[in-house]
């Protein structure tokens, strides 16, 4: 017996009867459960006919010999790099140490570039282009001669979108996660991707720093590549990515600029050529256990609240049906134990790497586990967990001393959100757990702006601030604006926090008393759509109720009396987005392409 990685990551790794074989000339041990006839890559390059020769005669014109791809796995490597994704700036140089690995396994290496989805450049939002996304990684596995695929991402919207389109084309897939940035510094402070922007700038509007302290903090929030290292959606995705299986453990947590992140992604590269050779598929090793799995991890960690889109869409594209009710179960369960802002005050991704990462922070909640789930080492969770340990018991906290008591998240329902909203509890002041307050209504995104700076504004701590029109086909694609700025008259009278609800979403790096998701959304004559303001709105998190305090009848009538607006594209892209994009508690993603829609997409005719 063999292990595959005996120098490396020992223990994680699983050992295999082996089949020597030479590959130009270069002896190689391959776990062999499928013959290179088998190979997608077979039907391009392995056949003796006239489009076979074009398919080699034009590799060839590459400068490729005809040794790097006979007999060997073509490995797909799907990399979001771009000059303005500052989230993967180093996957330059990173999808050539995943081809290193490749090589040295024996695999061809093919780089496929697609859309990089740069949080927050990308306008009006990331989410309107995550599926987009999705359809090309699935289609660039389709149409070319793949076999199996490394996915390189990180930045929110990557993960799920790569993920999501890779499980369409069932082929075998590891995930290669670009790992957080190194914390930010300001005279000495630690500062946090997104939650230190939100905190410095109510600090500005108080007046407790200066505008050049501003340009510092601006200056010194984001110190090297890599995504947010808060527990922000790219923190809480790639380590769900990692819980789920698509990862090598431990990878999920390792910070970009750590010389491990260089070998992790030639470990990667290795892994995914076995991976070919065993014909090791996500449908072989995900189950309903691997996404509970999932939850369960999101809400140990503080996690974003994207994370249940994000799940919902990943599992569905699977074959399993997911729903706000399994988070809202596992939620009441799993305490938050992962002292990572924007839930704790002080720690950040690089800390929690330090403090032994997510596979220790998951061996603390082993017991909320379902561990004989398998992954892409070809191991169980458990068994991939087994040796982790805690280094610092205050960043990875134990059971019986949480950050919060359940999960980071919660799911209500009511008249405002008959389908289900979603509120991070574990980041915002515990007052407004049970509160009731008046509605202060707007309909778009500046004036409520507008109203904001206005010294005038007609608003108290006590205020409910709702902005509609603002969910998947209403922002359009459900921009991050859910975190609504509180007003800045109250800011000056101290106040940091406040009840605010919308069909948006918000940032994982945000906090605060924010409910979102709320659906169905306004901007197709959902609750929110009905209320009014000045109506009183009640929310109470121990009995999972929102509502507005309005009696039937009156609601009835509100309902006879609404108009929808005019479509927001006529042509193009956002067209074909809002005639099939689905609600948040579906996972937002297109209803053609769940995988129930329709009969299944045959390999493409090679003629």
């Amino acid at each position: 017996m063999d292990n595959i990685y005996g120098t490396c990551l020992p223990n994680f790794y699983v050992s295999y009867e082996r089949e020597y074989i030479k590959i130009n000339d270069v002896r190689i041990s391959i776990d062999k459960k499928i013959s290179y006839e088998n190979f997608r890559s077979h039907r391009w390059y392995g056949v003796d006919d006239l489009r076979a020769f074009g398919h080699r005669s034009r590799t060839m014109q590459m400068g490729y010999d005809p040794k790097d791809w006979s007999g060997k796995p073509v490995i797909g490597i799907i990399n979001t790099w771009s000059d303005i994704s500052h989230c993967h700036v180093h996957f330059k140089e990173r999808v050539e140490q995943v081809k290193r690995g490749i090589l040295q396994s024996g695999g061809f290496p093919i780089e496929l570039p697609a859309i990089s989805l740069a949080e927050p450049i990308v306008k009006p939002t990331t989410m309107l282009y995550r599926n987009f996304l999705a359809m090309e990684t699935e289609e660039l596995l389709r149409q070319h001669p793949i076999d199996a695929c490394v996915l390189m991402g990180g930045c929110d919207k990557t993960t799920p979108g790569l993920i999501m389109g890779a499980l369409s084309m069932d082929l075998p897939t590891i995930f290669f996660p670009a790992g957080p940035m190194l914390r930010g510094n300001w005279k000495g402070v630690p500062l946090g991707s997104g939650s230190d922007t939100w905190k410095y700038y109510d600090d500005l509007r108080e007046g407790k720093i200066t505008e050049e302290d501003w340009r510092e903090v601006e200056e010194g929030i984001a110190r090297s590549f890599g995504h947010c290292m808060t527990m922000g959606t790219a923190s809480t995705m790639t380590s769900i990515a990692e819980t789920i299986g698509f990862v090598l453990p431990g990878g999920a947590s390792i910070p970009a600029a750590d010389s491990n992140h260089i070998r992790l992604a030639t470990q990667t590269g290795r892994r995914i050529v076995e991976m070919a050779w065993e014909d090791l598929r996500p449908s072989e090793f995900l189950s309903r256990s691997s996404f509970e799995n999932a939850i369960s991890a999101a809400m140990a960690m503080g996690c974003s609240t994207n994370a249940i889109i994000h799940v919902i869409a990943i599992a569905r594209r699977a074959g399993f049906d997911i729903s706000l009710d399994d988070f809202d179960r596992i939620g009441r369960e799993v305490p938050v134990i992962a002292n990572i802002r924007p839930n704790g005050s002080t720690y950040l991704m690089e800390d929690f790497y330090y403090a032994g990462g997510l596979r220790a922070m998951l061996k603390i909640i082993a017991k909320f586990l379902k561990t004989g789930a398998t992954t892409v080492n070809g191991k169980s969770i458990g068994e991939n967990i087994g040796n982790a340990e805690v280094y610092n018991h205050d960043v990875i906290r134990s059971l019986d001393n949480p950050i919060y008591p359940s999960g980071a998240l919660v799911v209500l329902k009511g008249n405002l959100a008959p389908d289900g909203c979603v509120m991070k509890v574990s980041a915002m002041d515990n007052k407004f757990l049970k509160h009731t307050g008046p509605a202060l209504v707007f309909d778009d995104y500046p004036s409520m702006q507008n109203a904001i700076y206005d010294e005038n504004i007609d608003a108290t701590a006590d205020t409910v601030l709702i902005l509609r029109n603002a969910g998947p086909k209403g922002g359009p694609g459900m921009p991050e604006w859910g975190m609504l700025p509180v007003p800045t008259k109250l800011v000056k009278q101290g106040v940091r926090d406040m009840l605010r609800m919308s069909d948006a979403r918000m940032s994982g790096t945000s906090y605060g008393a924010c409910v979102l998701h709320i659906s169905p959304e306004s901007y197709i004559g959902g609750g929110l759509a009905l209320v009014q303001t000045g109506d009183m709105v009640t929310i109470d998190v121990q009995k999972r109720l929102i509502k507005m305090e309005v009696d039937d009848n009156e609601l009835q009538q509100r309902q006879q009396n609404w108009r929808p607006q005019k479509p927001r594209f006529e042509r193009g892209y956002g067209y074909m987005f809002s005639k099939h994009i689905e609600q948040a508690p579906e996972g937002c993603d297109f209803d053609f392409l769940k995988t129930d829609y329709g009969a299944p997409v045959n390999e493409p005719d090679i003629f």
